[in-house]
């Protein structure tokens, strides 16, 4: 080749890449005009699906993500919870089940926009509404507010998320279409009537510019139900919302608050509802979920199915709500939500209902159902280590106060704690625990007492201590409160003085932490403490269990707990969250990613321990929905 021929077949080259690249960087568009959502400037229908990376292992999340995209949908949703990413100040994760910009990308390959809710609050049922649980030990910060010190803390969140995926929206290539401000705000404005309206304005404009200097640039939206547009809806944000069935009145809100004109979307469109413990698991009909959904489709209203998968609140991510009977309503570890598609990602009668009938409408390719995940059963895990859990928190020593700490005085994030208080004289009464936050079993030297509930509000109960005993308390932190007036209180564990015949008991009392959190190393976890043999576990006494298994082959299982009491399990030094026996739920799900060929273990931490038991076993189908109140 001569000197002239390379010259030039090396210009067409770098001419081509450079076009290429210029292409694309150029990639797609997305705007709000003339009425509609556009996208490459033709108008658009969104046909979402909610799902939260937080609460599927990201191994499962290309299949979830298909399972939605066979849907008929074309966008999945989903919240960004803060304190996934920020479990401590100033430590950050987003690697793993983290890594939310993989979670973006892999919609995007599968063909998928996406649409970001990063709150900074997200309710959703998770621990805390999002929020770190930290923030409570900042001084003079108040959440959900104008406060110098709560925005300072927003901000430096909200850069965080620009850094990690703001160049994954739509305007630089990716696959983000809109981002949300702020979270259902209208609600939280008609619960807050204490705060000036002109102060939540301010807040809720605040949190939209702080977006906007965080690097979002696409449009930006509210969500709320239409009655609560005036606290929720904030300048320069499309108001969308949030289970409004009645296209009309969808169409007369968004008007009133968005110039006259569309587009209409409901952010939350419900198949399915959140579910508590002791408390009917609450089901939808699929044929009135397939008949709202062609509602909208014939009225062109874009919707997000919430949830469209709701996967697992695994560890200690579930949060909770309130009412006038229940101080607290401690959601599900199960995130099912009665959703289309199942907590272990399997279709159900209301997916093939909805698909029928997004197949008559839409204009692009659906692809074929994805077959689901494999599935195992383990007949029998032999349980044969048991350790006293009393024993092994007097090993660990504690923290020792006039008063019990509280679980963030303490900086213990989540789980239980354990308060304990020797008395050098008699004494016998009414015990009574006020501040109890959540959920409590007392002994004397060891022996059980009784069990204190927030639930039920069932905070005293008659107790005997004899001269030079220990009075123990085993608190449980079951959530914090995600949704309503009362996110603002807290604080867990003991958080007013201890009673006995209303007289305050203080002075020496011992809080202990016990080291079950997200993860446990099992074999150091359970050296620290005293074995007991297992013919020997007394009942009503807190203990660890500990099993191991051997498997072949993975799969998906459902750990069966319906003969237990009440606790959280390991599995892999991995904790795939809370049991109860009152239910609904009576089986914990373990995805196969948890899992591993050759030996596995197992710890189980049973606090009431009123059957002690020796093995435990699998089955192939979750049992979601049998209350076992008696």
């Amino acid at each position: 080749m001569n000197k002239f021929k390379l010259i030039c077949l090396t210009g067409l080259l770098v001419g081509s890449v450079c076009t290429i690249r210029a292409q694309e960087k150029k990639g797609h568009s997305f705007k709000i005009e003339n009425g509609h959502f556009q996208y490459d400037n033709k108008p658009l229908q969104i046909h979402a699906g909610e799902m939260h990376y937080a609460r599927i292992p990201h191994q499962y999340w290309r299949h979830r993500l298909q399972m939605l995209k066979a849907l008929g949908l074309n966008t999945v949703a989903t919240y960004v919870f803060w304190n996934f990413h920020e479990p401590e100040e100033g430590k950050w994760n987003f690697e793993g089940d983290h890594d939310l910009a993989t979670f973006i990308r892999t919609a995007q390959e599968e063909g998928l926009m996406v649409i970001l809710r990063p709150g900074p609050y997200a309710c959703a049922e998770w621990e805390f509404g999002g929020y770190p649980w930290w923030l409570q030990n900042v001084p003079n910060l108040e959440i959900r507010r104008d406060n110098p010190a709560f925005l300072a803390y927003t901000q430096k969140y909200l850069n965080r998320l620009g850094q990690e995926v703001g160049n994954l929206q739509i305007s630089k290539g990716g696959p983000i279409v809109m981002v949300q401000a702020e979270n259902e705000f209208g609600s939280y404005v008609s619960q807050r009537q204490d705060i000036p309206l002109e102060e939540h304005k301010s807040y809720n404009a605040k949190i939209k510019k702080q977006l906007e200097e965080a690097g979002f640039e696409v449009p930006l939206f509210t969500s709320d139900g239409t009655w609560l547009f005036e606290g929720g809806a904030t300048a320069g944000a499309l108001p969308a919302a949030n289970g409004e069935n009645n296209v009309e009145s969808l169409k007369k809100a968004v008007d009133q608050y968005h110039g006259g004109q569309g587009p209409y979307m409901v952010a939350e469109f419900y198949p399915g509802w959140l579910s508590h413990w002791a408390e009917p698991f609450p089901k939808v009909a699929a044929s009135k979920v397939a008949q709202q959904t062609e509602t909208y489709l014939k009225d062109k209203v874009s919707f997000n199915f919430y949830m469209v998968h709701g996967g697992t609140n695994f560890g200690f991510t579930s949060g909770a709500n309130y009412n006038k009977q229940h101080d607290i309503q401690p959601d599900l570890t199960s995130y099912d939500y009665d959703a289309p598609i199942s907590e272990a990602g399997w279709a159900t009668p209301k997916y093939d209902s909805i698909r029928n009938v997004m197949l008559k409408y839409v204009d692009y390719k659906v692809p074929a159902v994805p077959k689901p995940m494999p599935v195992i059963e383990i007949p029998s895990i032999t349980l044969d280590k048991v350790v006293d859990v009393l024993g092994f928190a007097e090993q660990l020593g504690g923290n020792e106060d006039e008063q019990p700490l509280t679980f963030e005085q303490l900086g213990h994030p989540y789980g239980y704690v354990v308060y304990s208080r020797r008395f050098n004289q008699p004494i016998n009464g009414k015990l009574s625990l006020k501040g109890l936050r959540d959920y409590a079993c007392v002994y004397v030297d060891g022996e059980f007492v009784g069990e204190l509930n927030r639930y039920f509000k069932h905070y005293d109960l008659e107790i005997d201590i004899p001269f030079n005993s220990t009075l123990q308390i085993v608190v449980e932190n079951m959530g914090r409160i995600n949704y309503g007036a009362e996110i603002v209180h807290n604080n867990k564990g003991i958080i007013s003085p201890v009673t006995i015949n209303d007289i305050p008991i203080t002075g020496n009392w011992l809080s202990t932490p016990l080291p079950l959190s997200e993860t446990i190393e099992p074999t150091k976890l359970l050296g620290l403490g005293q074995a007991i043999d297992n013919k020997q576990a007394q009942q009503n006494m807190p203990v660890l269990y500990e099993g191991s298994f051997e498997l072949s082959e993975v799969g998906d299982t459902f750990l069966d707990m319906e003969s237990w009491g009440k606790g959280i399990v390991f599995v892999n030094g991995r904790n795939i969250g809370r049991y109860w026996k009152l239910g609904p739920q009576q089986t914990l799900y373990i995805p196969g990613a948890f899992l591993k060929k050759g030996k596995n273990s197992l710890v189980i931490f049973e606090q009431l321990n009123q059957q002690p038991q020796k093995s435990v076993r699998t089955v192939k189908v979750p049992v979601l929905d049998k209350l076992a109140l008696q």
